[in-house]
């Protein structure tokens, strides 16, 4: 029977054995804080330095390209709700061999990016607390996330909920702020007009070339959109709360990464050296003479970076329950107690703390590999998506349409534009120098997991027919014990 013509069983054990604890709040706040991370208040100043104010296009084109993707995600988990999302989906439409790869490359990708985000926070926290070292705060840090997700799932969304909520507002009072001083109205400042968009070199100075470093750099400051479609199989109302988060996806873009860029490169030249020193957000801050701005942005740059280490662990945490539970991985990762994935949540933090270490003790070579190697699976993990809905789609057409609350637009041709932007991507990656390396190790990393997944397959198929061998034998004997038990009932 073809893969696609059969599904694969999904994780319906483990998202019956996890407490359904997520409110809609919650998982509105995790959809609408999911997309503010510490990529857009720091990292987004390497791209600008590249780009210069043409890096609102490298936003606007990366972002539409996240639009598509999360809309496919979001037809296929509100179809199908799962812990597993997107892992569960490419098992369904594919085979175990693909869920297997995406599942553990994701979950690969979320310890080592929890070591990183711990690093960053116990840098902020050290420049305040200078003398104190970055290993016991990231400690810290680690052990509070930890026992918060291993307490309850309410606990991860109440923590997701209120730093969602000072992400948002942050960004929000930042957006005002910066359409008041480009109007002219901010006390202090004059509007800028077009100067800085259109002076010093024109809106993109750095020709095609600085555009395509620009875009490389904003497709992986969206990282985190995944995440509530995972937090969705343990709410109250999983279809409605995907389907409610997707939809809202697009505003939530165009406002917080578009319009925030746009703010930025109007005010700020954007050759000025303190975008790349202390982050766009803060020369922003700075030019506009907003007091104490360097601080206000560090602590909403701590609450960004300990708001993905505690999505991370949960994420990562759900996601090899998930595929432990599917039969892909060690059994004793998928022990549930009290509707939680303990063991998983525990492994998932020694793991993220096991990279810290390695930061430290062997930072030009273990530690640079594991860098390079989670370039690019966010990119890997997008075009599964992309070819599961291709698949998935005509199959529930065909067999369950009442379940596609959520539609991919123009389907199937969007889906087609969605991997053919993914595969410009991957050739951008090949002709950039500072990104090849990582295309190559992401490469590498998803090859072995599907040569591992490949093999596993193929053993589980050649052992399922000596099974149903066994099983007319079985029958037999079942029919003759039925048999013989209702013989005597007769006799009595």
């Amino acid at each position: 029977m073809s893969r696609t013509s059969a599904p694969a069983p999904v994780d319906t054990k483990v998202d019956s054995a996890l407490a359904h604890g997520l409110k809609q709040r919650h998982l509105s706040m995790i959809a609408l804080g999911g997309v503010i991370g510490a990529g857009l208040f720091v990292g987004s100043g390497a791209g600008i330095a590249a780009a210069g104010p043409s890096i609102v296009i490298a936003y606007a084109i990366s972002g539409l390209l996240v639009m598509l993707v999360m809309r496919m995600l979001g037809e296929m988990s509100a179809a199908n709700p799962a812990s597993g999302s997107f892992s569960v989906h490419a098992e369904r439409a594919i085979g175990p061999w693909a869920g297997f790869t995406a599942g553990w490359a994701f979950w690969f990708l979320l310890c080592v990016a929890v070591g990183l985000e711990g690093i960053g926070a116990a840098k902020i926290v050290t420049g305040w607390l200078p003398g104190t070292p970055e290993w016991a705060w990231v400690a810290l840090f680690m052990l509070v996330f930890c026992v918060t997700n291993l307490a309850a799932v309410k606990n991860f969304g109440e923590f997701e909920f209120w730093f969602a909520a000072l992400k948002v507002g942050a960004i929000v009072l930042f957006l005002g702020l910066g359409v008041l001083a480009i109007v002219g109205v901010l006390p202090g400042s004059d509007a800028p007009g077009t100067a800085n968009l259109t002076g010093d070199g024109g809106f993109m100075p750095n020709g095609t070339e600085g555009l395509v470093v620009g875009l490389l750099a904003s497709v992986f400051a969206y990282g985190g959109l995944e995440t509530v479609t995972i937090a969705a199989a343990e709410s109250e109302h999983p279809v409605q709360g995907v389907a409610k988060a997707v939809r809202t996806a697009m505003w939530r873009i165009a406002i917080f990464y578009i319009g925030s860029m746009a703010v930025i490169v109007t005010l700020v030249p954007w050759d000025d050296k303190t975008v790349v020193e202390k982050g766009p957000y803060v020369a922003t801050l700075d030019h506009l003479g907003i007091p104490a701005a360097g601080q206000i942005m560090n602590v909403v740059v701590l609450v960004a970076l300990l708001s993905a280490m505690n999505a991370n662990i949960y994420g990562a945490s759900r996601m090899a329950g998930s595929l432990v539970t599917r039969g892909q991985g060690p059994k004793v990762l998928g022990k549930i107690s009290g509707g939680v994935p303990r063991v998983a949540v525990l492994t998932s933090c020694v793991f993220g703390f096991a990279c810290v270490l390695l930061s430290y003790w062997r930072p030009n070579d273990v530690f640079i590999w594991l860098l390079n190697m989670i370039g690019a699976i966010i990119l890997v993990v997008w075009i599964f998506i992309a070819v599961s809905q291709l698949l998935l789609r005509r199959r529930t057409d065909r067999e369950a349409p009442e379940t596609l609350v959520v539609r991919m637009w123009a389907y199937p041709y969007l889906t087609w534009v969605a991997l053919a932007g993914m595969a410009a991507i991957f050739v951008l990656m090949a002709r950039e120098e500072d990104t090849r390396l990582q295309l190559y190790f992401t490469g590498g990393l998803t090859v072995a997991l599907a040569v591992i997944g490949v093999v596993r397959q193929v053993l589980a198929s050649t052992a399922a027919p000596k099974a149903n061998e066994a099983e007319p034998a079985d029958a037999a004997d079942s029919t003759d014990s039925t048999d013989s038990t209702d013989s005597a009932d007769v006799k009595a």
